[in-house]
């Protein structure tokens, strides 16, 4: 008998209750692009469509447990990282995943909620710039999250990519800034990588409330397709469509009150199987 395994992609963020961010819209993601998603949850948060109200961090040596349970028995061909809370997570997600090396890594440097709740604290950007940037395949950064990492404030493409070369000098292999909360009919992410490639990614600005989740579910696609084999630059393309496409099948939906979901599931596709 031929057996087969998964195409693995494990997720190391925080928990939303709600269903739209965090672990949850990461494992939608996985299972929609037809991959295995494992997770390790760093936070639980309280929150619904209108924001965030509370939140209880996971002991740091539970996180490490998580992660080294999947690790040990289901190895990701990719690793998400999204929210981590403090200093302590951050050296317990590194010192987790120096275990494993290499692996693709991308990092979402989620500081806070879009609703302003703040998810890490100071000392956890400063421990990730120090252990986890010089980790990470790629960074991916929003514009609120670009200008507190770097202090550069980005109004435009120019800026995203000065900002995106600023990013570098912190360490990570490659950087795509996320231009979401630009204006304007067409929206930019700007990609820029150590080897001195620059890209321009452009898509068309869709009108939406539901738009919760957006930076988790673009980073977990990204994740995704580089398990399924494409290169960094192929997977930022594919994933800047699957959300493209996910944010309009959703925009007539009401989920909630506030700022609803994504529709990551508008055509999914059945789970990749490699050779065992």
């Amino acid at each position: 008998m031929q057996y087969y395994q998964y195409c693995s992609v494990l997720t190391i963020a925080g928990s939303d209750s709600g269903g739209g961010a965090g672990i949850q819209a990461d494992l939608k993601t996985f299972a929609a692009l037809g991959c295995y998603g494992t997770s390790a949850i760093t936070a639980i948060t309280a929150q619904n469509t209108l924001g965030v109200t509370n939140i209880h961090v996971v002991p740091p040596a539970m996180v490490q447990n998580q992660i080294s349970a999947v690790m040990s028995d289901i190895r990701p061909l990719a690793v998400k990282i999204g929210m981590l809370p403090n200093a302590e997570t951050v050296q317990a997600v590194t010192d987790a995943l120096k275990k494993y090396e290499p692996l693709p890594i991308i990092l979402d440097p989620v500081i806070s909620s879009s609703s302003g709740k703040q998810l890490a604290n100071n000392e956890a950007l400063l421990a990730m710039k120090e252990l986890l940037f010089p980790m990470v395949t790629l960074l991916t950064p929003n514009l609120n999250e670009t200008t507190q990492l770097t202090g550069k404030h980005a109004g435009n493409v120019d800026d995203m990519i000065n900002a995106a070369e600023a990013l570098l000098d912190l360490g990570s292999q490659a950087v795509l800034v996320k231009g979401g909360h630009l204006e304007g009919l067409e929206l930019y992410n700007v990609y820029a990588d150590r080897q001195g490639v620059r890209k321009t990614f452009a898509y068309p600005f869709i009108n939406s409330l539901n738009t919760h989740g957006t930076g988790c579910t673009l980073a977990s696609a990204i994740a995704a397709y580089i398990a399924r084999g494409q290169s960094i630059t192929e997977a930022i393309a594919s994933a800047g469509v699957y959300v493209n496409i996910a944010i309009k099948e959703g925009q007539n939906v009401k989920t909630g009150e506030g700022s609803g979901p994504l529709n990551h599931f508008f055509k999914p596709r059945k789970l990749a199987k490699l050779d065992f």
